[in-house]
């Protein structure tokens, strides 16, 4: 578990920083633009660290089916180098489509449906195979995803304590959340005509499975956790602790201060 919470804390930082920081920059100034070379930097990162949170998702699900159904047998996951492989399929198909001069890009970031709106050639082949590897990318983990869900669930019933239910049904509570807000949102964005989204609700919608989602994992995996909890804990009392000491200090310095004869 603490395996792929690591590769997951990297993974979300990582993807929110390629958008994030240049999104504030543009944000604060009037002059909103970006290089297009940059541009292309962004769009692979994007799809590379989105489609490896996709995998990474569905093995953690497959991970807690092993756990709870098949214990100590594990497999090695390729999360990392399909997410990657991925993005360069589809930055390739994206970027080679002509644009004709247009330069704007409608969009917090550069992304795959803003980028193809830019295009003055036919967009529907292009559409097509981005839509095939958009199931691929997330239809198909999401499958696996409610199978294995679906294993857990035999698996748990068939416990006789209730205690026991209800503690294998909460290693999989934080995961869950997790993974309806991603796939949730990317499912709506990806796997439907372009035309069919409003342009500025999609840019709501590409906040939450770009930014909102993983900047959230950390905190829905922290409350869940019990060793998390403890931590936290301790870093409570201790802080409480450095905070009384600094107001007994200044209370000291405040007492000798007025009582010192002039």
């Amino acid at each position: 578990m603490y395996f792929f919470l690591t590769n997951l804390s990297i993974l979300d930082l990582c993807y929110t920083t390629s958008t994030v920081p240049h999104m504030l920059k543009n944000i604060c100034q009037n002059k909103k633009t970006i290089s297009y070379g940059g541009c292309v930097a962004q769009l692979i990162i994007f799809l590379a660290l989105g489609a490896t949170e996709c995998l990474l998702l569905a093995v953690m699900s497959f991970d807690r089916y092993v756990a709870i159904c098949r214990p100590l047998r594990y497999m090695t996951a390729f999360s990392w180098l399909t997410g990657f492989s991925n993005s360069v399929l589809q930055s390739s198909l994206t970027l080679n489509m002509p644009r004709c001069g247009h330069q704007e890009v409608d969009h917090f970031f550069c992304e795959v449906p803003a980028l193809l709106k830019l295009s003055c050639a036919d967009t529907k082949p292009i559409v097509s195979e981005l839509f095939f590897f958009s199931v691929l990318i997330l239809l198909i983990p999401v499958t696996l995803i409610l199978i294995s869900y679906g294993f857990i669930a035999q698996a748990v019933l068939r416990i006789r304590s209730a205690e026991g239910r209800r503690k294998a049904f909460g290693t999989c509570g934080s995961h869950m959340v997790v993974v309806s807000l991603f796939f949730g949102t990317s499912i709506y964005m990806y796997l439907q005509p372009p035309s069919s989204t409003s342009k500025d609700w999609g840019k709501i919608v590409s906040l939450f499975y770009g930014i909102f989602t993983p900047m959230l994992n950390p905190l829905i995996y922290s409350l869940r956790n019990k060793d998390m909890k403890e931590a936290f804990k301790r870093l409570e009392l201790l802080t409480f602790s450095i905070r009384n000491k600094f107001i007994m200090i200044y209370l000291q310095c405040s007492v000798n201060f007025c009582c010192t004869p002039k």
